[in-house]
């Protein structure tokens, strides 16, 4: 049994069903947040009316508190407080209870009318944004353009080990020298990271050697070949009869 429930002084209504029949005569009890949405108050007039509505097929909520996102499973939690409903009209705010904390929802949509029952249905249920919620901003970062990678040998990682020969020196007479000697300038082989060839092409090779020509070296056993080979006898390209 379902009715229809209407305030003519408000000019509201709302639809329900019923828990049991132990009132007096003329005396009906409904929930409170019943009568807010009547604008019924304690005592007040109210027009009951038998009606048959169709069974609702889709519903669609929006919680009055961001609270209600609290809820680990809130579509669940709202089926589950349906059960003890017979019928739901559009614009209607209900209240459900859940861990000791009552949550208030109002019927933004239902179908295939206005009011529908939900008793022994097939609803598929939907939520609008919660009342007063905002989404956090997100902020997307910029992306930073591409620059060019510096060539100059002086912005690379240079090796801070052992260098020979770089401290400052001593007069044999003992005096002291004027100037301060400057450090050593660094050499190519110092820096870790290499300049890359940018006239490198597909399919080449390239063996890269020292371009500084080596000194060549002497050998002692050359030298003494040659000394004995030139320290023999020699004949004297004079003719016979003549004085050397």
């Amino acid at each position: 049994m379902l009715f229809k429930l209407t305030n003519k002084n408000s000019d509201r209504m709302t639809h329900c069903g019923v828990l049991e029949f132990v009132a007096d005569e003329g005396i009906c009890y409904l929930p409170h947040w019943m009568m807010q949405n009547l604008l019924l108050e304690e005592g007040g007039l109210v027009q009951v009316e038998s009606v048959n509505l169709m069974v609702a097929t889709y519903s669609k909520f929006q919680p009055q508190s961001p609270d209600f996102l609290d809820i680990t499973n809130p579509k669940a939690v709202l089926e589950n407080a349906l059960r003890n409903f017979a019928c739901l009209t559009t614009g209607d705010v209900i209240a459900i209870s859940y861990n000791e904390k009552v949550y208030e929802l109002r019927v933004m949509e239902t179908k295939p009318d206005k009011a529908v029952s939900i008793i022994e249905c097939d609803m598929n249920v939907d939520f609008d944004a919660p009342l007063g919620y905002k989404e956090p901003e997100r902020h997307m970062p910029h992306p930073e353009e591409p620059t060019e990678e510096e060539t100059d040998p002086s912005n690379y990682d240079v090796d801070l080990g052992f260098r020979a020969f770089t401290g400052s020196g001593n007069r044999l007479d003992g005096k002291k020298k004027g100037i301060e000697p400057s450090p050593a300038p660094l050499d190519p082989s110092d820096i870790k990271r290499g300049i890359p060839n940018y006239e490198f092409k597909v399919g080449k090779i390239t063996f890269i050697r020292n371009s500084r020509q080596q000194p060549r070296k002497f050998d002692m056993d050359d030298m003494a070949t040659n000394f004995i080979a030139f320290s023999g006898e020699g004949q004297s390209l004079r003719k016979k009869g003549r004085k050397p």
